[in-house]
C-alpha cells in the first residue's frame, strides 16, 4: 500500500469494466461504451480513434497498431498486426545510390502505408458488438468540436513542432506556434475521413476521394505510392509469443514488433537474483541496463518482417549465453549503433469489460508528428515508420517495397496460471522492452502494486548513455558512474505505462502513468 502522506494517485478498483489510456477523454469513452452495451474491442476502438485527436503529435489516422485480444471466456490470445507496408516502389539499393546511409528520418522515403485504420475495421466487425458508426461517433464529435490540449500533450507539441512541414504546418501550429496547455485543437477535415469511415468501413479510408488525397499528396511530395499500394494494405492475425518469468508468462506481440526482446531481456534477468536487490539502487539498474544493451543488439539483428531467428533469440541457451557476459562491477561498451530509427511517440489503450475480453492495444505515427507530412485536403498527418528500415545491405530488416519495417510498439500481456491476468503496455520507442521488463519485475520481484509499479522511478541503456530518471538519488547515480556508465538524465520521462490486474476474485484494477495526462476509470 502507498504511503498516503506522499503524492501520488490510487489505482481503480471495479467489478464490470476497466479502461487505462493516456489521455482523460479516451478512457471516459471508452467506459462509456462499454457502460452503453459494447464490450472490451468497441470500447479500445472509440478510445484509441479519439486519441488521435487528443494526442495527435503522438498517433493519428496515417498510423499503425498492434493488438492483443483476449476473446471473452476463453484463455486464447490472438495477435493482430496493424502495420501498413513499404509502398512497391520503395529501394533501399536506389537509397544507397544516392548516397544515403539510413532511410531520412522525415523525408518521403520514411512514409509506410497507414495499417491501423484497417486493423480497427477489422477488429470491429469480427469481434465487436456496436456498429463502427456508432463507435467512431466520439470521435467525430470531438475532432469536429474541439479538444482542450492537456499539460503532457503541450510539453511534447512544443517538442515536436520543428518537425512539422507544408500543410501539416497549417493544421498542427496555430499561426507558426505550437499549441499551447488549453487551447483548442479542432481537425474538421479527420472528423470528416472519420465520418465515411464510419459508413462506408475501410473502403472509406483506402479507397474514393480520402485514399486519392494520400496518394496524390504523397506523390506531389516524391513519394512512389500508389492507389493499389493503399487498397492492398490489410491487418493480419497471428498468435503471440511468449516467455516466462518468476511463475508467470509474458505474451508479446509476434514480429515485425520487438516484442520478442522484452522476453529475451527478462530471460536474461532471470539468471539474476534480482529480488534481493534494492529496487531503485544500483545493482539492479546495472544489470537492467547491461542486459537491454544485450537484448537490443539482438533485436538489431533478427528482428524484422518475418524474423527468421526468433528460435534463436529466445532460446534459453542464448539467454544464458548472454547473462555470462554482463560483468556485475563493470559495465560493457554500446554495442554497434543502429542505422534505422528508434524513437518514444505513441499511444496505449487498454480494455477489460465484464465479460473479461480484454484488449491491449498500441497506435504510433512512430516519431512526434511522424513524417512531419500530411495530405492537402483531408489533413491526414503520415507516419515515418519506414524510418525504422536499415539500408545494410542483405540485412533482414533491409527496406524493400511490400515489406513491413521494424516495429518499436508492442502491446503485452501477463498470463499466470493459465488465465490472462493483466493486459498492459509501456509507450517509450525503443525504451518499451525494458519498460515491459521492469513492470513485470516490480511486480513479481518486489511485491509491489500496481500503481506503485507503474509510478517507480526508471532507468534505460538508451543512446547517448544510462539514462535516470529524476527519481534516482545522487548516491546510485555516483555508484553508477563508478561501474563506467555514463550517466544521463533524460529530457522527458522514460515511457508511459498502463495496465489493467484482471483479479481471480473478480474485481480489476486500473493502472495509469503519472507521467501522461491520462487515467483509469472504470465502473
Amino acid at each position: 500500500m502507498r504511503d498516503f502522506h506522499l503524492a501520488g494517485r490510487s489505482a481503480v478498483f471495479a467489478e464490470n469494466g476497466v479502461c487505462a489510456t493516456s489521455h482523460p477523454l479516451a478512457a471516459q469513452v471508452a467506459v462509456d461504451v462499454l457502460k452503453s452495451g459494447g464490450n472490451a474491442v468497441d470500447a479500445a476502438v472509440a478510445g484509441a480513434m479519439l486519441l488521435g485527436i487528443c494526442e495527435p503529435q503522438m498517433t493519428g489516422l496515417g498510423g499503425d497498431c498492434f493488438v492483443l485480444l483476449k476473446p471473452a471466456g476463453e484463455d486464447r490470445v490472438l495477435a493482430l498486426n496493424g502495420s501498413g507496408r513499404a509502398p512497391a516502389g520503395l529501394s533501399a539499393a536506389e537509397m544507397r545510390a544516392r548516397g544515403l546511409t539510413a532511410v531520412p528520418l522525415r523525408g518521403i522515403e520514411s512514409v509506410t502505408l497507414p495499417g491501423a485504420v484497417d486493423a480497427f475495421c477489422t477488429l470491429s466487425a469480427q469481434w465487436g458488438r456496436k456498429p463502427l458508426a456508432e463507435v467512431l461517433a466520439p470521435a467525430i464529435h470531438y475532432a469536429e468540436a474541439g479538444v482542450p490540449v492537456a499539460p503532457r500533450v503541450a510539453f511534447d507539441w512544443a517538442e515536436d513542432a520543428p518537425a512539422l512541414q507544408g500543410r501539416a504546418r497549417d493544421l498542427f501550429l496555430d499561426q507558426g506556434a505550437p499549441l499551447r496547455v488549453g487551447q483548442i485543437f479542432r481537425a474538421p477535415g479527420q472528423a470528416e475521413v472519420l465520418r465515411r469511415i464510419a459508413r462506408d468501413g475501410r473502403a472509406g479510408f483506402y479507397e474514393g476521394e480520402v485514399a486519392e488525397d494520400m496518394i496524390a499528396s504523397l506523390r506531389a511530395l516524391g513519394g512512389s505510392h500508389t492507389l493499389d499500394d493503399l487498397a492492398a494494405t490489410r491487418c493480419t492475425w497471428g498468435a503471440p509469443v511468449q516467455g516466462a518469468y518468476r511463475g508467470v508468462d509474458l505474451l508479446e506481440h509476434p514480429p515485425n514488433g520487438q516484442g520478442a526482446t522484452a522476453i529475451l531481456l527478462l530471460n536474461i534477468l532471470s539468471h539474476f537474483d534480482i529480488a534481493a536487490m534494492d529496487p531503485f539502487g544500483a545493482a539492479r539498474a546495472h544489470l537492467e541496463a547491461e542486459a537491454a544493451k544485450l537484448a537490443h543488439d539482438a533485436r538489431n539483428r533478427f528482428i524484422a518482417d518475418g524474423a527468421a531467428r526468433l528460435d534463436h533469440m529466445l532460446s534459453p541457451d542464448t539467454a544464458a549465453r548472454l547473462a555470462a557476459l554482463i560483468r556485475p562491477d563493470r559495465a560493457m561498451a554500446d554495442p554497434a549503433p543502429l542505422t534505422e530509427a528508434i524513437h518514444k511517440d505513441t499511444v496505449y489503450i487498454t480494455v477489460v469489460d465484464r465479460d473479461r475480453m480484454a484488449v491491449s492495444l498500441i497506435y504510433s505515427v512512430f516519431w512526434g508528428f511522424g513524417s512531419g507530412l500530411a495530405s492537402d485536403r483531408f489533413g491526414i498527418n503520415f507516419q515515418n515508420r519506414g524510418a525504422g528500415f536499415t539500408l545494410e545491405e542483405g540485412h533482414p530488416n533491409e527496406a524493400a517495397g511490400g515489406k513491413r519495417p521494424m516495429h518499436t510498439i508492442i502491446p503485452g500481456m501477463i498470463v499466470e496460471n493459465g488465465r490472462v491476468s493483466m493486459p498492459f503496455g509501456v509507450m517509450g520507442g525503443g525504451y518499451q522492452p525494458t519498460g515491459h521488463a521492469r513492470l513485470l519485475s516490480n511486480l513479481r520481484d518486489f511485491g509491489m502494486d500496481l500503481q506503485s509499479a507503474i509510478d517507480a522511478p526508471r532507468s534505460f541503456a538508451g543512446r547517448g548513455g544510462l539514462e535516470l530518471e529524476r527519481g534516482y538519488d545522487d548516491a546510485v547515480r555516483a555508484e553508477l558512474a563508478a561501474l563506467g556508465h555514463r550517466i544521463v538524465t533524460p529530457e522527458t520521462p522514460l515511457g508511459g505505462a498502463q495496465a489493467i490486474v484482471i483479479g481471480a476474485d473478480g474485481v480489476l484494477i486500473g493502472g495509469s502513468d503519472p507521467r501522461k495526462d491520462g487515467i483509469a476509470l472504470g465502473y
